[in-house]
């Protein structure tokens, strides 16, 4: 059986990056690995091993293109609206909260914020199948 281990994102400013996920989702760097093209900062918490993996390639200036084939990456936290609460207290300007409910069943609150560049971030309320 395979275990995920990491997701990828390229960003632009690995201080200003780390920063937001630190702040946001307590991800801390757990390694880097620094190379003469690129450097590879690869996040975690210690609710578990899954990482962020920041790419940060030497001399790019320009926002990347997220093009329309990336989604979001989600984060379960106990208490919603005090995670909601405390992203604006941040000003990481999180979306309102939305209830999904198709058939009439709450099956998913959550709300979206964009990391600083543009990733979209789904934070749910943890229950469910969103553990």
């Amino acid at each position: 059986m395979a275990k995920a281990i990491h997701m990828m994102i390229r960003v632009l400013d690995e201080a200003r990056s780390t920063d937001f996920y630190e702040k946001g989702f307590g991800l801390k760097v757990a390694d880097r690995l620094d190379f003469e093209k690129f450097t590879l900062v690869y996040l975690r918490n210690p609710e578990n091993d899954f990482e962020v993996e920041l790419t940060v390639n030497k001399g790019q200036t320009e926002p990347y293109d997220l093009g329309n084939g990336y989604g979001h990456l989600a984060f379960a936290v106990d208490d919603l609206e005090a995670e909601h609460e405390r992203f604006k207290e941040l000003g990481f300007q999180p979306r309102d909260i939305v209830e999904f409910a198709p058939g009439g069943e709450v099956i998913a609150k959550f709300f979206f914020v964009s990391d600083p560049d543009g990733y979209q971030i789904e934070v749910l309320q943890r229950g469910g199948r969103y553990q």
